[in-house]
């Protein structure tokens, strides 16, 4: 009896340590890396990619990134997004509008102007409870990364 609750305890410490290097592996994982892993953010790498701003999202930031979903890219009609992916300077400034230097948390978020990389500032606005970009929801926050921080939003920002 006494041999078998040892194994359990053996167990049950190996099975959250496995957990914790699970987790300390995460937070290793950069901007881009964590998009790839998510598995929800395939239109966003492959615009990242097509962009040339992949260096640029492994780099040391700190960024924060308002990432649209695929859901959320699926949204633009396929002709213009197709014609967008081909543009590689509205892709890089259409993107780069999504991103904000230094790594802003969800507690830190304030309504007003937000200045973006890309350089047009973005509208930070609570409706209705709801954290809003622009016109886009933020629909999950605090998604951390060894360089910077994700914000989930369910629609693409464009930059006027």
């Amino acid at each position: 009896m006494q041999v078998s609750k040892s194994i359990r305890n053996l167990a049950a410490g190996l099975a959250i340590s496995m957990a914790a290097t699970v987790a300390v592996a995460e937070m290793k994982k950069d901007i881009v890396d964590t998009a790839v892993s998510a598995g929800s953010f395939n239109t966003l790498v492959t615009a990242v990619q097509a962009a040339g701003l992949v260096d640029t999202l492994k780099g040391p930031g700190p960024f924060t990134v308002f990432a649209p979903t695929d859901e959320a890219f699926a949204k633009i009609p396929k002709d213009q997004l197709d014609a967008l992916l081909k543009d590689k300077e509205k892709l890089r400034a259409v993107l780069t509008y999504h991103v904000v230097s230094g790594a802003v948390m969800a507690k830190d978020v304030a309504p007003g102007k937000v200045p973006t990389v890309q350089g047009q500032p973005l509208n930070v606005d609570v409706k209705y409870g709801n954290v809003m970009i622009n016109q886009a929801k933020v629909v999950k926050t605090d998604i951390v990364t060894s360089n910077g921080v994700i914000h989930v939003i369910d629609s693409v920002v464009l930059p006027n």
